[in-house]
């Protein structure tokens, strides 16, 4: 897809976002919209994975840490061709398979691990790339997390491990929009300078505007051309990105519209 499909891609990716949460009365639309651009350039132009064989042998793997952006997740999935779109209304309703975060055990396609235990995602994959290394085989694994979440230790021990082993086919994606459920990252715990971090700790780290598609792509470019070493993209992003009222806004952290909202917000995405 061209960087002007994926643009419009986004739109209709952030639009289901919010009628599904809408729909469910319950869930997380800040930190989905905010990287919503960040997996819509993955998931429809750089990812190898196959709708039709979800469990495909050679495909990439896709884990989101940061489990309660599942809205963001379930959708890209929807929109790929993994399920109809129908079913994204179903989203943390009683026996629905989109659950409010990722559930391995519900059948739905495309989901590779359950998650939302802040902080573990990326130890799960660093085992899997590792695992692909030991096998030789070519995939990669692409791991989002949130900033707030860097504020756990076990991000760290995982990061030793990928550059100790020199997972050059593992991908984090920081979603850096500087907000967690109790208000600005910097004031909760702060994390900076995060990139010198990710570099000191070994990793080829690439610092981006998140929601530019053409630099989204340069880096995931840059990132699967880097051998030896585990690559991070730090992405500075805006938390309710594209619904003027949700930007930059920590109460929609987690926080469903209601109905005037819903229909304010898919005005604007329009």
């Amino acid at each position: 897809m061209t960087s002007h499909e994926l643009e419009k891609k986004a739109k209709v990716v952030r639009a289901d976002i919010i009628k599904m949460l809408y729909e469910a009365k319950s869930g997380h639309p800040g930190g989905s919209l905010s990287a919503t651009d960040l997996m819509v350039a993955l998931y429809f132009e750089k990812l190898k994975h196959n709708p039709e064989k979800p469990d495909w042998v050679d495909r990439d793997r896709v884990i989101f840490s940061k489990g309660h952006a599942c809205p963001l997740l379930y959708a890209c999935l929807a929109e790929s061709g993994y399920f109809p779109t129908q079913e994204l209304a179903t989203l943390r309703k009683m026996y629905s398979r989109l659950q409010g975060h990722p559930g391995k055990n519900k059948g739905l396609p495309g989901i590779e691990i359950s998650t939302g235990s802040l902080g573990q995602g990326l130890s799960a994959g660093v085992g899997m790339a590792l695992g692909f290394k030991l096998d030789k085989m070519p995939n990669r694994v692409y791991v989002l997390m949130g900033d707030g979440e860097l504020q756990e230790g076990s991000i760290w021990e995982a990061a030793m491990s990928a550059a100790h082993y020199k997972l050059d086919n593992l991908c984090g994606i920081v979603d850096v929009n500087k907000l967690q459920i109790d208000g600005n990252v910097s004031d909760v715990m702060a994390i900076e300078p995060l990139t010198d971090k990710w570099r000191s700790f070994g990793f080829n780290a690439i610092e981006i505007d998140g929601h530019k598609i053409d630099e989204i792509l340069s880096a995931y470019n840059n990132a699967s051309e880097t051998k030896g070493r585990p690559s991070v993209i730090i992405a500075h992003t805006v938390k309710g990105k594209g619904v003027s009222f949700m930007e930059n806004q920590a109460g929609w952290h987690g926080k469903a519209p209601n109905k005037e909202q819903m229909e304010m917000a898919l005005r604007e995405l329009a």
